[in-house]
């Protein structure tokens, strides 16, 4: 198989990506935030849940992604590719700044935060690419290895006080270098206080999940004429990785918003096993029934999920003035079409299903007439 026809041979790698973007739009679009569905909450702190396992997915397929992408270049360092890397970089990390703000650019500058998804997306790509262009298979297990010591060892060696957890939420180093570097009205404040899950420390294990991507892409092709052997190897590689950071989790906690290096390798360990599976089903066994629907996704993954958080967005700037004060269109449409449903969360997962399906409609229509907006 030549490489420029390898993603054409693996159809699973574009369906991985586009079920990574299904669920990344209904975890992020609950119909009542009160009433969700236990798998569809994130963990409070330690601890992981199948929604915490959607975004290292989707790290981790773009890094299988990276893979084919610069098989162009001979998957080689070179100037023209760096600039490339660097622009697309820079592109995404703006697109994360303008959605922290949208659409109320006019106002609360002193409030707007720095970081946030699109940001880590952006920096696990510059830095991870870096690093897969410049250093060989061996080298990179190395370095992975090496930056997730590290950052435990960052964490566990700088707790903000004397006899403090490490790993608190109040205590931790990534929470003490974002207040430093951006101050604390420039930070996420979902858990209550001043703390971004996606904290500019802990971007360092974020890069080894894009290259637990990468080497997965790399195994996709030299195993290309034997994916019977390919699924076993991704497979054991899987379990492997998976394991050791259950293991690892007695020491350093799976924790997602920490982003702790024992979380990297237990959700890129889940990821490799269900890529596995997805190139069994698709691309040995030839059960493309259904693939479609992901397909439409996969083609146009960012711009799927950029759209999906401007529109909401969107709907929720939109407010008038209801009986009982301020209400947003988005409330509205929940109120007057899903509240009714009996079941408070399956009413609150349905508005997300049906808000998913508005923008796989879009995504679809582009699909169809072979439009691809790259970010």
């Amino acid at each position: 198989m030549t490489e420029s026809t390898a993603t054409d041979r693996y159809i699973a790698v574009d369906f991985f990506r586009g079920l990574t973007i299904v669920f990344m739009i209904i975890v992020n679009t609950a119909g009542d935030w009160e009433h969700i569905y236990p798998p569809l909450r994130h963990a409070v702190w330690h601890g992981c849940t199948p929604t915490d396992l959607v975004f290292p997915s989707f790290m981790f397929i773009i890094g299988v992604s990276m893979w084919f992408a610069f098989a162009k270049y001979g998957r080689r360092w070179s100037a023209e590719i760096g600039w490339k890397i660097l622009r697309r970089t820079v592109i995404l990390f703006v697109i994360g700044l303008l959605l922290n703000k949208f659409p109320f650019y006019w106002k609360d500058w002193d409030s707007w935060r720095i970081l946030g998804v699109p940001q880590r997306l952006a920096l696990g790509y510059g830095l991870g690419s870096v690093l897969a262009l410049t250093l060989n298979r061996k080298a990179l297990i190395w370095v992975s290895a090496g930056l997730l010591l590290l950052y435990w060892a960052i964490l566990w060696k700088f707790p903000i006080m004397d006899h403090a957890d490490p790993y608190g939420l109040h205590t931790n180093a990534v929470r003490v270098l974002d207040r430093f570097l951006f101050g604390d009205s420039h930070l996420y404040h979902g858990d209550g206080i001043a703390f971004d899950p996606e904290g500019l420390l802990s971007t360092i294990p974020a890069i080894v999940t894009v290259l637990l991507g990468w080497l997965s892409g790399e195994l996709l092709t030299s195993r290309a004429t034997q994916k019977d052997l390919l699924v076993r190897d991704l497979l054991v590689f899987g379990l492997i990785c998976g394991f050791i950071g259950l293991a690892w989790d007695l020491f350093f906690p799976i924790n997602k918003k920490l982003w702790t290096s024992s979380y990297v390798l237990y959700a890129g360990g889940i990821s490799m096993v269900l890529l596995a599976a997805s190139v069994w089903v698709i691309d040995v066994r030839g059960w493309r029934n259904g693939t479609g629907f992901f397909l439409a996704f996969g083609a146009n993954a960012l711009f799927a999920y950029v759209f999906s958080e401007a529109l909401i967005m969107t709907l929720s700037a939109i407010r008038w003035e209801g009986p009982d004060g301020m209400i947003s269109l988005s409330q509205w449409i929940y109120d007057t079409v899903f509240r009714p449903i009996e079941g408070a969360e399956f009413s609150s997962f349905l508005f997300a299903f049906c808000y998913m399906l508005v923008c796989w409609l879009l995504c679809r229509w582009l699909y169809v007439r072979k439009i691809y907006i790259k970010i």
